[in-house]
């Protein structure tokens, strides 16, 4: 009987994702789940919606101050989100009030 050699479990749901059919969705919802995460749980209390549109992460805060700092910080924050998801989902942060 012959055995191929293991391969680890992320190369084969890595090619899973490459064939997934909604994979933009998926790697969407992926930002989303580690959105607390990236950013800190103080950051992340002050956002009271996050979602995408057309490719941008639309993020909604109930204060100005938060509003600024997150928005001279939002290539930081993308970069960071698609570094931990390891692909370019967030082409750019929109921040509203």
């Amino acid at each position: 009987m012959r055995f191929d050699t293991p391969k680890p479990i992320s190369d084969s749901l890595q090619k899973y994702l490459d064939k997934f059919p909604h994979k933009k969705k998926l790697r969407q919802g992926m930002i989303l789940s580690v959105w607390e995460e990236v950013v800190g749980k103080r950051i992340a209390s002050q956002v009271t919606d996050i979602h995408f549109e057309s490719g941008k992460l639309v993020i909604k805060v109930s204060n100005q101050v938060w509003r600024h700092e997150i928005h001279a910080n939002r290539f930081s924050i993308a970069k960071r989100l698609n570094t931990k998801v390891k692909s370019q989902v967030v082409g750019d942060i929109i921040v509203r009030s």
